[in-house]
């Protein structure tokens, strides 16, 4: 019998081999956000920008135009680019370590000015590239290797939720938590990055999509825990949902 071939990689993908650890989830979002690039008809005017982070090496992954910022300015610079570019189709790509830490400003100031830009947030509660130090997202209790006790809301704060913050903004035209842990939460991942594009291609705004997702090495866990801890613990802190949305019913 002749081979059908019922599955094959974007082309908006490279075909490199991803580097990420064993059970990280980075390469699912990669994927996803490839195929939205092919559905749209987007892969020649797209650029993305990698700050610092696991996913400091993206542009090595997509088959786009794209460049690294220093870390937490990725919105900055992908605000240049759309501003000096503005048919190009502009998204950044962080960590939480990365956007709710040093990036902060950056991204609240974006988001209120409504730049029509598209950002794509990891939230692992964890610093992933530099040795799983505690960041901003991580969870009350949570053990890492600078809350060797677990974090303690007198000594470091309480969890910064991004969404939450954002929402508040004049500038945000769509804005979504979402997981990849299920297949059904990745279809839905997958739905809420086509419209976050979408928002960007209409000219409505800031867009940002939050992607809750493992970090097995750091947390010290199999992939399986990881993403059972995620859904015990994360999903309770971290509320998924929609938080904005000027795109409205897809055409």
């Amino acid at each position: 019998m002749p081979t059908v071939k019922t599955f094959k990689p974007p082309k908006s993908l490279s075909g490199k081999e991803f580097t990420y650890c064993p059970g990280c989830q980075h390469g699912i979002v990669h994927r996803l956000i490839a195929e939205i690039i092919d559905e749209l008809g987007i892969q020649e005017r797209t650029i993305m920008v990698a700050p610092v982070g696991c996913s400091v090496f993206a542009y090595e992954f997509f088959d786009v135009d794209g460049t690294v910022a220093a870390h937490g300015r990725a919105p900055a610079v992908a605000t240049g680019m759309k501003r000096s570019l503005k048919d190009s189709v502009v998204f950044t790509y962080q960590g939480d370590g990365d956007l709710a830490a040093i990036g902060t400003a950056e991204i609240v100031h974006a988001a209120n000015r409504g730049e029509k830009i598209t950002a794509i947030f990891i939230n692992n509660a964890i610093y992933g590239m530099t040795g799983g130090q505690m960041a901003p997202t991580t969870l009350l209790g949570m053990k890492t290797s600078t809350s060797p006790y677990g974090r303690a809301a007198e000594n470091d704060g309480y969890p910064i939720h991004v969404c939450e913050l954002l929402k508040e903004t004049g500038g945000v035209a769509y804005l979504e938590r979402t997981t990849v842990n299920t297949p059904q939460e990745i279809r839905k991942t997958k739905k809420a990055l086509k419209k976050a594009f979408t928002a960007q291609l209409e000219g409505l705004g800031f867009s940002l999509v939050e992607v809750l997702s493992t970090c097995p090495t750091n947390w010290g866990m199999s992939p399986v825990e990881a993403t059972e801890w995620l859904e015990e613990n994360m999903k309770k802190e971290y509320k998924v949902g929609l938080f904005v949305d000027k795109v409205g019913d897809e055409k």
